[in-house]
């Protein structure tokens, strides 16, 4: 049984999202779901009505991500909205490649959703803490889902710069890694990459984002950016559980510069500061006091 999905004291972020996102979608993207379970009522609020019956018999168009959220397009006009929570995976078992295999195990415990696809794939969705989200929505409207009608730019897209984020922070009071943590600001951007791609800038997480000079705002940009990318790269960041949908660990927690290095000394060359981690916002916050400002 191949996995997608993480189970750590963070939730996924958009490095560990996309990661699922490709590891799925060869075994979603243009699949009849043959058979649709939903096992419970609800996991953090309640789940659509019928949500077996509306699944059962759409083929799956397209498998995409906005922020931290799945996003699967169905041929009946909606859009099946996946959150993880905090420790949400996505379980795939059966055939892939020809390798077919009909039979499966009955549904644990935690299995809340559990799909059957053409060609015998089963594909579970799986979240012990029940913090995770399933929600089905009209494709045409999907823009304006309350979960997504708010969110910020897309860091690796077009939309997303110096000059967007610029604006974003303008005039803002509050901690800058507090900012960065507001979806509304950057979307799908989460307390590790956060302190990484602030290390990588230079800039202090506790400065005011209001108060961050334009070409200190141009380098934190392109660090948000270059930090996603490579984490993307290594496959996300594994905590205690995540893996791919072939089964492999994600490793760019390996090349962490901060987060959870405290007491280490910084990678910044020529710095001679150590890794401090402080509370922030009621959440662990690492930086290096000596190089960022």
């Amino acid at each position: 049984m191949r996995r997608a999905g993480r189970g750590t004291g963070e939730m996924p972020e958009l490095p560990e999202v996309e990661t699922v996102r490709r590891g799925l979608a060869p075994v979603l993207e243009g699949r009849c779901i043959l058979a649709a379970e939903a096992r419970r009522a609800d996991l953090r609020a309640p789940l659509p009505d019928r949500l077996g019956e509306r699944l059962a018999g759409a083929r799956v168009t397209g498998l995409g991500r906005r922020a931290k959220y799945l996003l699967a397009g169905l041929d009946r006009g909606e859009t099946l909205l996946i959150h993880l929570g905090m420790t949400g995976r996505i379980l795939v078992a059966g055939a892939v490649l020809g390798d077919y295999h009909h039979r499966h195990a009955a549904p644990g415990r935690h299995d809340h959703l559990v799909l059957d696809l053409e060609g015998g794939q089963r594909v579970t969705f799986n979240d012990p803490r029940r913090f995770g989200l399933l929600d089905l929505w009209p494709s045409a409207t999907l823009a304006a889902h309350p979960l997504l009608a708010a969110l910020g730019p897309e860091p690796l897209g077009n939309a997303f710069g110096a000059d967007e984020l610029a604006r974003a922070l303008a005039g803002r009071r509050t901690p800058v890694k507090a900012a960065l943590l507001d979806q509304r600001v950057v979307a799908g951007l989460g307390n590790i990459y956060a302190a990484e791609a602030l290390h990588r800038a230079g800039i202090a997480p506790w400065r005011p984002a209001g108060r961050i000079a334009p070409r200190r705002i141009a380098a934190l940009a392109a660090a948000i950016r270059a930090v996603l990318l490579e984490a993307i790269a290594a496959g996300g960041s594994s905590l205690r559980d995540f893996r791919h949908a072939d089964g492999e660990l994600g490793h760019f927690q390996h090349a962490f510069r901060v987060y959870d290095r405290e007491g280490r000394p910084c990678p910044t060359p020529g710095c001679t500061g150590t890794i401090r981690r402080t509370l922030q916002g009621g959440r662990s916050s690492f930086h290096c006091p000596r190089c960022q400002r």
